[in-house]
Protein backbone atom coordinates (compact mmCIF):
# COMPACT_ATOMS: atom_id res chain seq x y z
CA UNK A 1 0.00 0.00 0.00
CA UNK A 2 1.48 3.71 -0.55
CA UNK A 3 1.92 5.67 2.15
CA UNK A 4 1.17 9.89 1.26
CA UNK A 5 4.24 11.73 2.88
CA UNK A 6 3.51 15.86 3.18
CA UNK A 7 7.40 17.64 3.56
CA UNK A 8 6.35 20.36 5.08
CA UNK A 9 9.49 23.29 5.33
CA UNK A 10 8.98 25.10 8.38
CA UNK A 11 7.19 28.70 8.24
CA UNK A 12 9.53 31.88 8.34
CA UNK A 13 11.35 33.06 10.92
CA UNK A 14 13.38 36.81 11.00
CA UNK A 15 16.89 35.67 9.53
CA UNK A 16 15.32 33.42 6.37
CA UNK A 17 17.38 34.41 3.45
CA UNK A 18 19.81 36.39 5.60
CA UNK A 19 21.62 33.70 7.92
CA UNK A 20 22.53 30.24 7.59
CA UNK A 21 21.10 29.18 10.71
CA UNK A 22 21.60 25.66 10.66
CA UNK A 23 20.75 24.07 13.67
CA UNK A 24 21.15 27.34 15.92
CA UNK A 25 19.21 27.18 18.95
CA UNK A 26 16.19 29.60 19.59
CA UNK A 27 15.19 30.54 15.63
CA UNK A 28 11.87 31.02 16.49
CA UNK A 29 8.78 31.85 13.89
CA UNK A 30 7.82 35.41 13.49
CA UNK A 31 5.00 37.25 12.69
CA UNK A 32 4.44 36.45 9.31
CA UNK A 33 5.49 32.98 10.57
CA UNK A 34 2.88 32.16 13.10
CA UNK A 35 0.38 33.16 9.73
CA UNK A 36 2.24 31.25 7.67
CA UNK A 37 1.98 27.60 10.05
CA UNK A 38 -1.98 29.54 10.33
CA UNK A 39 -2.63 29.02 7.30
CA UNK A 40 -0.60 25.63 6.57
CA UNK A 41 -2.91 24.23 9.85
CA UNK A 42 -6.24 25.17 7.58
CA UNK A 43 -4.70 23.59 4.41
CA UNK A 44 -4.11 20.29 5.79
CA UNK A 45 -7.77 20.15 7.78
CA UNK A 46 -9.01 19.11 4.49
CA UNK A 47 -6.58 15.81 4.14
CA UNK A 48 -6.70 14.41 7.44
CA UNK A 49 -3.16 12.97 9.03
CA UNK A 50 -2.25 9.71 10.36
CA UNK A 51 0.85 11.57 12.39
CA UNK A 52 3.11 14.86 12.07
CA UNK A 53 6.69 14.78 13.16
CA UNK A 54 9.22 17.20 13.21
CA UNK A 55 12.84 18.19 13.20
CA UNK A 56 13.36 19.15 16.85
CA UNK A 57 14.43 22.82 16.29
CA UNK A 58 12.25 25.67 17.61
CA UNK A 59 10.66 26.88 13.79
CA UNK A 60 9.82 23.21 13.34
CA UNK A 61 8.38 22.35 16.53
CA UNK A 62 6.18 25.84 16.50
CA UNK A 63 5.34 25.22 12.67
CA UNK A 64 3.97 21.16 13.66
CA UNK A 65 2.39 22.52 17.13
CA UNK A 66 -0.07 24.58 14.54
CA UNK A 67 -0.71 21.08 12.64
CA UNK A 68 -1.43 18.68 16.03
CA UNK A 69 -1.26 19.19 19.95
CA UNK A 70 1.28 16.01 19.80
CA UNK A 71 3.91 16.57 16.82
CA UNK A 72 6.37 13.63 17.31
CA UNK A 73 10.09 14.34 17.27
CA UNK A 74 12.37 13.29 14.87
CA UNK A 75 16.12 13.94 14.92
CA UNK A 76 16.54 12.24 11.56
CA UNK A 77 14.66 15.25 10.04
CA UNK A 78 16.54 17.81 12.04
CA UNK A 79 18.80 20.59 9.25
CA UNK A 80 21.88 19.74 8.18
CA UNK A 81 24.76 20.42 10.41
CA UNK A 82 26.78 23.38 8.46
CA UNK A 83 29.41 22.92 11.40
CA UNK A 84 31.63 26.56 11.62
CA UNK A 85 29.18 28.54 8.89
CA UNK A 86 26.62 28.30 11.40
CA UNK A 87 25.34 31.79 12.47
CA UNK A 88 27.22 33.22 9.75
CA UNK A 89 25.38 35.68 6.68
CA UNK A 90 25.14 34.47 3.29
CA UNK A 91 26.95 37.81 2.59
CA UNK A 92 29.80 36.95 4.38
CA UNK A 93 30.24 33.24 2.91
CA UNK A 94 29.91 34.31 -0.71
CA UNK A 95 33.18 35.06 -1.02
CA UNK A 96 34.53 31.51 0.76
CA UNK A 97 35.90 28.76 -1.65
CA UNK A 98 34.60 26.13 0.52
CA UNK A 99 31.34 27.69 0.66
CA UNK A 100 31.11 28.41 -3.19
CA UNK A 101 32.25 24.63 -3.61
CA UNK A 102 29.45 23.46 -1.69
CA UNK A 103 27.01 25.39 -3.79
CA UNK A 104 28.58 23.57 -6.68
CA UNK A 105 29.11 19.81 -5.74
CA UNK A 106 26.80 19.29 -2.96
CA UNK A 107 27.41 15.40 -3.88
CA UNK A 108 31.06 15.54 -2.50
CA UNK A 109 31.23 18.87 -0.44
CA UNK A 110 30.83 19.14 3.28
CA UNK A 111 31.15 22.22 5.66
CA UNK A 112 33.68 22.87 7.80
CA UNK A 113 33.12 20.54 11.07
CA UNK A 114 29.91 19.87 9.38
CA UNK A 115 27.74 16.97 7.76
CA UNK A 116 27.54 16.54 3.95
CA UNK A 117 24.87 16.25 2.42
CA UNK A 118 24.42 12.88 1.24
CA UNK A 119 25.03 11.76 5.39
CA UNK A 120 21.90 13.92 5.61
CA UNK A 121 20.28 12.47 2.48
CA UNK A 122 20.68 9.07 3.97
CA UNK A 123 19.72 9.52 7.47
CA UNK A 124 16.75 11.08 5.80
CA UNK A 125 15.35 8.70 3.69
CA UNK A 126 15.79 6.08 6.13
CA UNK A 127 13.69 7.68 8.57
CA UNK A 128 10.87 8.20 5.86
CA UNK A 129 10.98 4.48 5.06
CA UNK A 130 10.82 3.52 8.44
CA UNK A 131 7.88 6.12 8.63
CA UNK A 132 6.08 4.59 5.62
CA UNK A 133 6.37 1.31 7.09
CA UNK A 134 4.69 2.24 10.45
CA UNK A 135 1.93 4.40 8.56
CA UNK A 136 1.49 1.55 5.31
CA UNK A 137 -1.14 3.36 3.44
CA UNK A 138 -1.84 6.52 6.02
CA UNK A 139 -1.32 10.32 5.15
CA UNK A 140 1.60 11.61 7.63
CA UNK A 141 3.42 14.81 7.44
CA UNK A 142 6.97 16.00 8.34
CA UNK A 143 7.76 19.28 9.17
CA UNK A 144 11.77 20.04 7.99
CA UNK A 145 14.16 22.36 6.63
CA UNK A 146 14.77 23.48 2.82
CA UNK A 147 18.07 21.50 2.06
CA UNK A 148 16.85 18.18 3.96
CA UNK A 149 13.29 18.68 2.10
CA UNK A 150 15.51 19.01 -1.37
CA UNK A 151 17.25 15.87 -0.51
CA UNK A 152 14.96 13.54 0.28
CA UNK A 153 12.93 14.59 -3.39
CA UNK A 154 16.13 14.20 -5.38
CA UNK A 155 16.18 11.12 -3.76
CA UNK A 156 12.78 10.12 -5.15
CA UNK A 157 13.52 11.24 -8.31
CA UNK A 158 16.48 9.89 -8.99
CA UNK A 159 18.67 13.34 -9.15
CA UNK A 160 21.97 14.12 -8.02
CA UNK A 161 22.71 16.24 -4.90
CA UNK A 162 24.44 18.79 -6.85
CA UNK A 163 20.93 20.04 -8.95
CA UNK A 164 20.06 21.09 -5.19
CA UNK A 165 19.50 24.70 -6.67
CA UNK A 166 17.08 23.81 -9.91
CA UNK A 167 14.12 24.17 -7.67
CA UNK A 168 12.62 26.30 -4.28
CA UNK A 169 11.72 25.04 -1.06
CA UNK A 170 9.52 28.23 0.34
CA UNK A 171 8.89 28.64 3.79
CA UNK A 172 5.37 27.01 4.99
CA UNK A 173 5.59 24.89 1.38
CA UNK A 174 4.66 21.80 1.16
CA UNK A 175 6.10 18.94 -1.21
CA UNK A 176 4.17 15.71 -1.48
CA UNK A 177 5.62 12.33 -2.50
CA UNK A 178 4.16 8.52 -2.23
CA UNK A 179 6.33 5.48 -1.06
CA UNK A 180 5.25 1.95 -1.25
CA UNK A 181 7.50 -1.71 -0.75
CA UNK A 182 9.74 -1.19 -3.86
CA UNK A 183 9.35 2.72 -5.26
CA UNK A 184 7.87 5.79 -5.09
CA UNK A 185 6.89 9.19 -6.77
CA UNK A 186 6.45 12.87 -6.15
CA UNK A 187 3.15 14.22 -6.49
CA UNK A 188 3.77 18.05 -5.63
CA UNK A 189 6.57 20.32 -4.94
CA UNK A 190 7.01 23.68 -2.77
CA UNK A 191 2.80 24.87 -3.05
CA UNK A 192 2.97 27.73 -1.31
CA UNK A 193 -0.13 27.94 1.51
CA UNK A 194 -1.54 31.57 0.86
CA UNK A 195 -1.31 33.53 4.29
Amino acid sequence: MATTISLIRHAAHDRVDRILCGRMPDVRLDAAGRLQAGALAERLRRDPLDAVYTSPLERALETAACLTPAPRLSEAVIEIDYGAWTGNSFASLDNDPQWQRWNAERGQARPPCGESMIEAQRRAVQEIRALCRRHDGGRIAIVSHCDIIKSVLMAWLGMPLDAWSRFEISPASISVLVAWADGGKVLSMNEAVPA
